[in-house]
């Protein structure tokens, strides 16, 4: 449970007594070795203000490595670890540039932030005035309302709402968990143009959305999905995964882009596909885009005789009907002394079958445990990187 932060805590923060202050404790080290030593040397200085600073310090540091800036910004850790990461809403911000946008569910500003000088105007509003004075300083070129976000405050704009995904202090995949709700929020800006953030791992199917489903991945992560109406969507795309990644690459694919490989034995390499690719249900588009083809229609591996470009890949030196024994004497054969176990199709805990191989040579292999239609198969690899 983080520090609970006042309006008043937040006035003194922004104040130049409170930046000061903060310049100040960000110069200890806060480590786990010195915490206690730290704390208490805050407190003799600034007295009942040390939670408030020393939660601040270290809420920055975390927040350097999500949000660009993240350094001097007001912040609680709840709205932290909500936040959208830097990568993501500027993503964002480039689809709805030129346009006025509102994100009605603001928090903190982390999505205002990259709106500004892309879209034509920046609305944010909040329910939780502490949020709201965060949000004015972190932000303090975006104009700021406080509002329901199911109660329309604007008109003629883009709205932009991330409902809260945590219930009872757990992730929550039901649209209706959501605060606010999402049937809710739908219903509140009907024939809006409207862009909603979503867990990933919400049943998109179910939610019979008119627009497009965006799924994002951040190196490697998958961050989040993204609803968008209609009128923010590219006409005849249903669905997008958007690969991301810090260093400012990566690309993007769509349901209108062909999806017709082959049914072949494996090639040379084994790909993992990148989860927004999975989770938008695009791996055959994927794969008609590089070549490759399916290890099995029903299951996500892909396979090839190259890799794409910047993909890491399995390139597979051995194959085998899957038990642990038949897999244990593979590894033997191969010098292999640490694994790497990835899994699809098959019920198996990598972490409890990686014990029971008993490896001690001195090569480092990758094992991918799958199914080909009913036979559980292994497929002992080297990992490209």
């Amino acid at each position: 449970m983080g520090y609970d932060f006042t309006l008043a805590d937040v006035a003194y923060l922004t104040s130049d007594d409170g930046r000061d202050a903060l310049v100040r404790v960000a110069g200890r080290e806060l480590s786990t070795r010195t915490r206690l030593a730290d704390i208490g040397w805050v407190r003799t200085h600034f007295g009942d203000r040390a939670g408030m600073l020393v939660e601040t310090v270290m809420l920055r540091r975390k927040a350097e490595a999500k949000i660009a800036g993240g350094a001097e910004w007001v912040l609680t850790d709840d709205a932290l670890q909500q936040s959208t990461p830097t990568r993501v809403a500027a993503h964002r911000a480039q689809r709805l540039r030129g346009r006025t946008v509102h994100d009605v569910t603001c928090s903190i500003g982390a999505e205002l932030t990259e709106l500004v000088g892309v879209a034509e105007a920046v609305i944010g509003s909040d329910l939780d005035d502490v949020r709201l004075a965060m949000a004015a300083h972190n932000v303090p070129d975006a104009y700021l309302v406080r509002a329901d976000a199911l109660r329309p405050v604007t008109r003629g704009t883009t709205v932009v709402a991330d409902p809260a995904r945590r219930s009872g202090g757990r992730r929550t995949h039901d649209p209706a968990a959501l605060q606010p709700p999402l049937p809710d929020l739908l219903d509140a800006y009907a024939g809006r143009d409207l862009a909603v953030k979503c867990a990933p791992g919400l049943d998109f199917d179910s939610l019979d959305w008119a627009g497009e489903i965006e799924v994002v991945s951040l190196d490697g992560g998958v961050r989040e999905a993204c609803l968008y109406s209609p009128g923010l969507s590219t006409p005849g795309v249903l669905r997008r995964a958007a690969v991301l990644r810090s260093d400012g690459t990566g690309f993007e694919i769509t349901d209108a882009e062909d999806d017709d490989i082959p049914e072949r034995e494996p090639g040379e390499w084994i790909v993992d596909p990148d989860g927004a690719i999975v989770r938008a249900g695009l791996v055959r588009h994927y794969a008609a885009a590089h070549g490759l083809w399916q290890l099995d229609p029903r299951i996500a591996y892909l396979t090839g005789d190259r890799l794409p470009d910047g993909v890491r890949g399995f390139r597979i030196v051995d194959r085998l009907k899957y038990s642990e024994k038949t897999l244990r004497q593979a590894l033997a054969r191969h010098d292999c002394g640490a694994v790497e176990i990835l899994v699809r199709g098959v019920d198996v805990d990598p972490a409890v079958l990686r014990p029971r191989l008993k490896l001690r040579g001195s090569a480092s292999l990758s094992v991918v445990l799958t199914r080909i239609g009913r036979t559980p198969e292994a497929f002992v690899c080297t990992p490209s990187r």
